[in-house]
């Protein structure tokens, strides 16, 4: 991971003053996604690329031991040996970043990657995921219920209602009360986008998240009608940009909920590439949220390598 992000005191006459330019941002968006993407070799070193920045994740009501062990298997293993083997690619390490679980799963998840000798970071989402709505204590217990068990990176959900009402201070107080909860686990910050109303408001929130000392600004808990979208993006990586010219640090970022092509997975690291360059495209800066991506990639790069699509229990999931 990135130098620690500390934070800073937050700066209300910065945030106040922000102003996002919409028909700016959707053009931007609409070139990035229209950008050629990588062909052949080029594309499959790319997609190997987008699997070591997956935080593969599972968080479903019917989560069990099992389906997290085999998801933390899958983790460690996430493309078939044989396929990275044709690619010379079998020696490289590749895994997934994280394994990514609701509190009352961590435990487990870290049994099953210390059982397999993995050193995975286990992260867990928290503080009242995905609505945010239970009271501060127990957002605050669930944080350090999760770090005791084991994980080493907490996505937090923000209060929203905080955020569409411009209460910047008392969102600060609360991002603020969870980086101390979180200890030395880095903390994901999730805005859920899809809830905060404009682009502006998105700014503010991302900026207010990284001065409260957030290591990441991910996008969306993933229960949202709207996740992930490249607009929201590119506002969240400009105030990244622009947190990092004012202070020097580097803060990451995750887009989640509704990533789940190959192809996709291009557009994003394309557009980190564009709007933040070379070093944000590593699991430090930049995780890639998704419980089903991980399966198109294995589909394309099983393609690549022997020319034609596999059956589906060809690529069975651990």
């Amino acid at each position: 991971m990135s130098a620690r992000n500390p934070g800073m005191d937050l700066d209300l006459e910065w945030v106040s003053k922000v102003r996002v330019n919409t028909q700016a941002v959707l053009k931007r968006a609409q070139q990035i996604q229209g950008r050629k993407v990588a062909k052949k070799q080029w594309q499959a070193a790319w997609l190997l690329k987008a699997v070591t920045c997956i935080d593969l994740t599972t968080l479903a009501g019917d989560d069990t031991p099992s389906n997290v062990h085999r998801l933390c298997m899958k983790a460690t293993q996430p493309i078939r040996h044989d396929l990275l083997k044709s690619m010379d690619m079998h020696d490289k390490g590749i895994t997934t970043a994280a394994v990514c679980v609701y509190p009352s799963r961590v435990a487990d998840a870290v049994k099953s990657l210390k059982a397999a000798n993995s050193s995975l970071p286990v992260a867990s989402v928290a503080t009242g995921f995905p609505a945010g709505q239970t009271p501060l204590k127990t957002r605050l217990e669930e944080v350090q219920m999760a770090v005791e068990d084991g994980a080493t990176e907490i996505d937090i959900v923000i209060n929203r209602t905080l955020a569409l009402t411009g209460q910047w201070t008392a969102l600060y107080d609360e991002i603020r009360q969870f980086r101390e909860a979180c200890g030395d686990a880095h903390m994901k910050t999730i805005l859920a986008v899809g809830e905060l109303g404009t682009f502006t408001n998105v700014y503010k929130a991302s900026l207010v998240s990284m001065m409260a000392g957030s290591d990441f600004i991910k996008t969306s808990t993933g229960k949202e009608s709207v996740n992930a979208t490249y607009p929201v993006a590119i506002v969240m990586v400009r105030a990244i940009r622009d947190y990092y010219l004012r202070t020097g640090y580097k803060v990451g970022f995750k887009p989640a909920g509704g990533i789940r092509t190959a192809q996709e997975s291009l557009v994003w690291l394309t557009l980190m590439k564009e709007e933040l360059g070379d070093e944000w495209l590593s699991p430090h800066l930049f995780r890639l949220g998704a419980s089903s991506l991980l399966a198109d990639i294995e589909r394309q790069i099983y393609h690549y390598v022997t020319g034609r699509y596999p059956a589906y229990h060809e690529l069975p999931m651990a």
